[in-house]
């Protein structure tokens, strides 16, 4: 499976954690050119459309483009026929009109940036929506046919309590929907709580009460018939995401957009991050990954999975007796973060509140 994600890197304001390759625009006009770059940066992957199966529209705000700029973007995709098309968008920015557009050229999966089901805390998180929004919203891309939905939460806010965690997620069991995506607010340079952090203004919530906290959604959310199959992602039904998971798989995808990343034909890609340097010329750097580099990446990106990495699979692809080559394994299974069964190398639950502790065995 092969996939291709686009980056849409506008924003009509900057939320207070937000580390992505974003900006607010200075007009339209600046939108509409970075568009015509980025559907000629498309094209210059033409010989792969056969192939790609997944497509991601992610930002920054995509949603916040007018109908016709998706329209002159969709277009450019036409020849496309990916198993899931799916795109970001925020609830402040969706119209009817453009979810009408949506489901014209196929776009069959919809993530959501809803962080919160409290308005106080959307308002610290510099968000522009109200709760409200995002029940009408879901009723509508529902009613438009549009089949696969996922919200994304955030937990371990500043001021937070285990008591909205359990709000945010009856609220959330109320939409109805079969995915969710559920991270802890991470402390990112560049943003305006790190700056906050400098200044002492900034308080990051304490490592035992963010354990807490992700425990409770694990149980709670598995508790209601939806399956984690990723550190931070839980579905119903099997509606995992396609796109996300050849990332986690080490599959190829093609990276097209402002600060965007690909992998394809053992290469990595990076795009330039500056708006001049990429109107100018797309790619800053395309790098030959390495077995070592590769193997590194397939253990760290599979085991976010919970089902991990398949051990026989792995050592005849890379030539390795996975224990020799990582004699550390042995010290995380003893810790109980770490676990082998069925040929299978997995995070244990503790591991997966540790799992950045581990993954550093594989760097």
């Amino acid at each position: 499976m092969k996939g291709l994600y686009i980056h849409i890197p506008f924003c009509e304001y900057i939320c207070h954690y937000c580390d992505f390759v974003k900006r607010v625009p200075k007009n339209q006009n600046m939108i509409d050119q970075y568009l015509i770059k980025l559907r000629e940066e498309i094209m210059t992957y033409e010989s792969h459309f056969d192939s790609i199966e997944t497509i991601f529209v992610g930002g920054g705000t995509p949603s916040m483009l007018t109908v016709d700029q998706l329209t002159y973007l969709f277009d450019s995709l036409v020849r496309i026929k990916p198993v899931e098309f799916s795109i970001e968008l925020n609830p402040e920015s969706y119209t009817h009109e453009k979810g009408l557009v949506f489901k014209k050229y196929g776009i069959n999966r919809i993530s959501m940036g809803v962080q919160s089901f409290d308005d106080k805390i959307l308002a610290y998180l510099n968000r522009g929506h109200k709760t409200e929004q995002v029940f009408s919203i879901i009723k509508d891309l529902k009613d438009l046919g549009i089949p696969y939905i996922s919200i994304d939460l955030i937990f371990a806010i500043p001021g937070q309590t285990p008591d909205h965690i359990k709000y945010d997620l009856e609220q959330f069991l109320k939409l109805d929907i079969t995915h969710i995506s559920y991270y802890s607010l991470i402390l990112e340079d560049k943003t305006y709580f790190y700056h906050q952090y400098l200044k002492g203004n900034f308080k990051p919530m304490d490592e035992d009460n963010e354990a807490i906290m992700y425990e409770y959604v694990m149980n709670f959310l598995t508790n209601h018939g939806y399956d984690q199959y990723e550190i931070s992602n839980y579905a119903k039904n099997n509606h995992y995401s396609l796109h996300n998971n050849i990332y986690w798989t080490l599959g190829e995808y093609i990276g097209v957009g402002l600060g965007a990343h690909g992998f394809i034909d053992n290469y990595r890609t990076y795009n330039e991050r500056g708006m001049g340097q990429y109107m100018d010329h797309f790619l800053k750097e395309k790098t030959l990954q390495s077995e070592d580099l590769k193997l590194q990446d397939e253990l760290i990106f599979g085991l976010r999975l919970t089902k991990g990495v398949y051990i026989p699979r792995l050592e005849q692809k890379y030539k390795i007796k996975l224990t020799e080559k990582y004699p550390q394994i042995h010290d995380k299974i003893k810790l109980g973060l770490l676990e082998i069964k069925d040929d299978y190398i997995r995070l244990t639950k503790e591991g997966t509140m540790l799992g950045n502790q581990v993954f550093m065995i594989f760097v």
